[in-house]
């Protein structure tokens, strides 16, 4: 029998787990690192953590489940996407790796758009100049740190820095490439005329594979530190949620999902290549050979539950704890007792400021409709709601760009929770499912393994051959008229608050 290994490279941790052929985990183990902060809006890791991490799990789940190393048929790669890895010439880290969330670009992005110009940007990269992305943070530090970028010759994105040293090649591959702000995503290669303008060598930038290719083998020095077998190959693999995707069956036209999780994404397949103009969704490739996905952001899903619980349910949270349940299982209970529209309470989730649709910085979270007769479960019920109808505005341009939307699955925390599962399928008014397997990036990339190691036909056969999905949640009818009137008033807010917002910031 062969087994695959799916390696999920996150920002708190590093996951690793063994699967079968049929995607059942046989052995999983998790290693946590730090993340430094040296100054407000900043944030880098080491990428030294992210390789012990890697070895360590690697080594673990290989002897815990007592598998033949050699049945093991292939190593899949997924992790936090757009941050920078530099190294000198012998392959060595030159500086902490600069992170996914870390701010501190703002002027590299208006560097970027002057030099490119914004449509052209947006028409090779698919995407506006974003302080998240990598393009962005090689110009922060060749404009702070000269001698650093001046001894730099390889820069790598995170899971493409623990290929480098299981396999010693310089490679990435398409989704995590799609989000450097350098790939020419319509055309699936590096863009020139991007790295031309941007006066950036693309002898440093790795070679670009497709997601299930074979881009190395693991070397003899990387057998020892992680008990794999030399020469077992190490594919591509996917950018987070390029993984997730593959993990959650959505490789087909059609089929989408929805996290919601500290931040919400609404993520479509597509076969063709669709870019949103205006830059309020990201087009990224997927990790199915010749095909894309689209993608919008909320900043305050989840995060917006979380401090609402911290600040408000501290009785729910004592009783939980009691009873040996999640507060938020207790939460939802009180959440159903309160009709559709929160008695006309509405909420909107920009505690964060905003990325889809607003890309907006500067609004903030409101509460609007406050009256007297409100309790905190009409509070909470709205926070809920309101995730719900940020995420519809994703779904909103996605069907606006001509992506058809006949599934959604759910997935994140809040996918756990029924009652928002039901606003999901009410408000987007289709049928929402959740996968049976909880492993997510990490089967994602294990089924790109087993693409490449030639034990599934391709991505979507492997799907086919192991994505189990639990009964829908359809539609309930009459419901997804209450939430559309709701909805509308949700809509028409941030158009009539966006200047007091900007006038907010300025005091």
């Amino acid at each position: 029998m062969s087994y695959l290994i799916g390696v999920d490279l996150g920002t708190s941790g590093t996951k690793t787990v063994l699967f079968d052929p049929a995607g059942q985990p046989l052995a999983s183990a998790t290693v946590e690192y730090p993340m430094y902060q040296p100054q407000n809006g900043w944030a880098e890791q080491d990428p030294n953590d992210w390789w012990n991490a890697v070895a360590r799990t690697i080594k673990n789940v290989v002897e815990e489940s007592g598998v033949d190393n050699a049945d093991i048929a292939g190593v899949g790669l997924s992790g936090q996407m757009h941050s920078l890895v530099m190294l000198d010439e012998a392959g060595k880290v030159l500086r902490k790796a600069i992170l996914w969330c870390d701010q501190r670009t703002a002027k590299e992005c208006e560097e970027i758009t002057e030099k490119v110009g914004r449509e052209r940007l947006i028409e090779i990269t698919a995407n506006p100049a974003l302080t998240g992305f990598t393009a962005s943070k090689i110009l922060w530090v060749r404009n702070n740190e000269p001698e650093i970028y001046a001894k730099c010759r390889h820069i790598l994105l995170a899971k493409d820095y623990v290929r480098y040293m299981l396999t010693g090649e310089f490679a990435t591959e398409v989704s995590d490439a799609s989000g450097m702000q350098l790939l020419d995503v319509p055309n699936r290669c590096w863009s020139d005329e991007v790295l031309e303008k941007l006066d950036i060598d693309k002898s440093m930038l790795g070679k670009v594979y497709e997601s299930p290719e074979v881009t190395g083998y693991i070397t003899a020095e990387a057998s020892k530190l992680t008990g794999l077998k030399e020469g077992t190959p190490v594919v591509g693999g996917a950018g987070d949620n390029a993984a997730a995707s593959v993990g959650t069956g959505v490789v087909v036209d059609g089929k989408a999902f929805t996290t919601i999780g500290t931040s919400g994404v609404v993520y479509a397949h597509s076969s063709k290549i669709a870019i949103d103009p205006k830059g309020r969704v990201h087009t990224f490739c997927c990790a199915v050979p010749g095909c894309w996905h689209v993608m919008g952001v909320t900043l305050g899903a989840g995060l917006s539950l979380t401090w609402f619980r911290d600040n408000f349910c501290n009785e729910e949270k004592l009783t939980a704890e009691g009873m040996g349940v999640d507060p938020y299982y207790l939460m939802d209970k009180q959440a159903e007792r309160v009709p559709i529209g929160s008695n006309r309470l509405v909420y909107l989730p920009y505690i964060m400021g905003e990325r889809t649709p607003h890309l907006d910085p500067d609004c903030r979270g409101v509460f609007f409709g406050l009256s007297a007769i409100h309790t905190k479960y009409d509070m909470l019920r709205s926070v809920m709601e309101g995730v719900t109808f940020s995420q519809r505005d994703s779904v909103e341009i996605l069907r606006e760009m001509g992506l058809t939307i006949n599934e959604m699955m759910a997935c994140g925390g809040g996918g756990s929770s029924p009652l928002w599962r039901q606003m999901l399928a009410d408000t987007f008014n289709c049928d929402v499912k959740t996968v049976k397997s909880k492993e997510g990036p990490a089967l994602g990339v294990a089924l790109l393994a087993g693409v490449g190691a030639g034990i599934y036909e391709s991505v979507e056969k492997a799907c086919e051959a192991v994505i189990e999905t639990n009964p829908p949640q359809s539609p309930i009818p009459g419901n997804p008229e209450k939430y559309e009137k709701v909805y509308q008033v949700y809509h028409a807010l941030y158009p009539s608050l966006k200047e007091n917002y900007k006038q907010l910031a300025s005091i």
